[in-house]
């Protein structure tokens, strides 16, 4: 599977009191790297919005394996695991970047729904681009 390889250094405000990283901005790192991924396959989501497809988080998990600390490099390596008429599936490991050590894993599910909020299908163009990702 192809995959896309993002880094992000944990920002001081994305810690808590002991200097760890917050549990819920690896949420924010898995759209980083969900956002390089769809640029990397040839289209911004910018442009995929303006072609009509807005992709929702319907389904997230999380496992964290250890904690991210302030200052620390962060990998985010994403891939794409299953691309349907309505939904694409985001597989993510996030490690620490200098030594690899695996901090979470993590998979999220998005759904294309219209302007109105809508469950739609992806045009075809789209999800052959997705699915040209995850192959």
């Amino acid at each position: 599977m192809a995959s896309s390889i993002s880094e992000v250094r944990v920002r001081y405000a994305e810690t808590d009191q002991m200097g760890i990283a917050y549990h819920a901005n690896y949420l924010v790192w898995c759209e980083i790297g969900r956002t390089d991924l769809i640029r990397q396959s040839g289209m911004t989501y910018a442009a995929m919005e303006e072609r009509g497809v807005k992709l929702a988080v319907s389904e997230a998990s999380l496992r964290f394996h250890a904690s991210a600390r302030y200052d620390d490099l962060v990998r985010i390596e994403t891939t794409i695991t299953e691309v349907k008429s309505r939904s694409v599936t985001f597989a993510y490991s996030i490690s620490r970047a200098v030594t690899g050590e695996r901090l979470a894993s993590a998979v999220t599910t998005l759904v294309s729904i219209s302007a109105a909020g809508r469950t739609v299908a992806m045009p075809a163009d789209i999800r052959a681009l997705l699915g040209a990702a995850g192959s």
